[in-house]
């Protein structure tokens, strides 16, 4: 496999570096979540993010699409949304006497899906060609969506009346969940100092990448190596979910793949051509955890069981 030059990946990481500056000075005390989200964002993953109202999963996915130039919609997600509404819709137009394609705001580079759970299983299931396969069939026709498409979904943890829980197909589909979590005191006190300025902190952010930049680091991550040690270290670690006592289902080949690519995405953004043990350990809870079916469906077995899982795997030397 080829790798990339260290003038390759100093290049690559400065990138990463610029992107996850412009991100943190908008979101603060989120620099976890913000390394998280940006190496889902290169591999070409998308992200489910769970988390209560207020704490910024909006302005941090419409920071994202600042950061990047790249074109940005909203959806926000109601029991009475439709597929169409999502996907598009063929309208019949009297004045040109044809039928024309009016596209729906999936047919962007990063898509919103805010509440998702809010929204009916048949249009929660209209997104799932669109995030695999980078595509959607309406009326018989297949059209292409952007070569760079990501979906950033919302939903609030604890609001169960008039939701409808993501099937575990769907959940499948996000390479990450990720938390925003509250901030300590002293940050939040700088939320407030930050607020009293004139103007919006989105407008403050300047673009330094573009499409086609992030596709480049998205081939960069690709060429990171990875020994073979830490790839069955990888595989060992999703296959013993599949074994563990606390869970149900276990995970499936796809997050082993997940996980390998989100570990190089996570070494090139600290400037290194190889991942180590730690890059894979960092992610296994973002990138499994959805994934599992507890005993008795509760998330912390999930999360226990990881955890169990991590100090029992003998870790590559």
């Amino acid at each position: 496999m080829t790798t990339e030059s260290p003038a390759a990946v100093r290049e690559a990481g400065e990138t990463l570096a610029a992107l996850r500056e412009g991100l943190e000075a908008v979101i603060q005390g989120q620099a976890r979540t913000i390394r998280h989200l940006l190496a889902a964002f290169i591999t070409g993953g998308h992200v489910l993010l769970e988390d209560y109202p207020g704490t910024g999963k909006t302005t941090l996915a419409k920071a994202l699409a600042r950061s990047v130039e790249a074109e940005f919609r909203r959806v926000q997600f109601t029991p009475d949304l439709l597929p169409a509404d999502i996907l598009g819709v063929t309208i019949f137009e009297p004045d040109a006497r044809q039928f024309r394609f009016h596209a729906g705001p999936v047919f962007t580079n990063i898509l919103l899906a805010d509440e998702i759970n809010r929204a009916s299983p048949r249009t929660q299931s209209a997104l799932l060609e669109a995030m695999e396969e980078r595509q959607v069939t309406i009326d018989g026709r297949r059209r292409e969506l952007p070569e760079l498409f990501f979906v950033i979904a919302t939903q609030n943890p604890i609001e169960f009346h008039g939701t409808y829980p993501l099937p575990e197909a769907q959940l499948d589909r996000f390479a990450m969940r990720l938390g925003m979590g509250y901030v300590t005191v002293e940050q939040e006190i700088e939320i407030l100092i930050r607020r009293e300025r004139p103007g919006d902190l989105l407008d403050e952010l300047h673009p330094c990448a573009d499409p086609a930049a992030i596709l480049a680091l998205r081939r960069a991550a690709g060429r990171v190596r990875l020994s073979d040690e830490l790839r069955r270290y990888i595989v060992e670690l999703v296959a013993a979910t599949r074994d563990h006592p606390g869970i149900r289902m276990g995970a499936s080949p796809r997050a082993s793949l997940v996980l390998m690519k989100a570990a190089q995405a996570l070494a090139l953004q600290d400037g290194l051509e190889f991942v180590t043990p730690d890059h894979v350990q960092e992610l296994v809870m973002p990138v499994i955890a959805h994934r599992l079916l507890a005993e008795g469906a509760d998330a912390s077995v999930a999360g226990s069981a990881l955890t169990d899982i991590l100090t029992r795997t003998p870790v590559p030397r």
